[in-house]
């Protein structure tokens, strides 16, 4: 029975670090979204701006 019982702690474990590292992983690509974005946004602008030049 312990045998079963340690299998499962390590099952829950490992599922738990997988998790884990999935959120990390979520969060990064959330980061990288929002750099995305703002790099349009200044392109944006700066295009704009170079217009107005014109």
């Amino acid at each position: 029975m312990s045998h079963l019982i340690h299998d499962l702690v390590y099952d829950r474990i490992q599922t738990l670090h997988r998790e884990a590292e999935e959120e990390r992983l979520a969060l990064s690509i959330r980061r990288v979204q929002r750099a995305r974005r703002q790099v349009q946004k200044a392109n944006t602008r700066l295009r704009e701006a170079l217009l107005r030049q014109w």
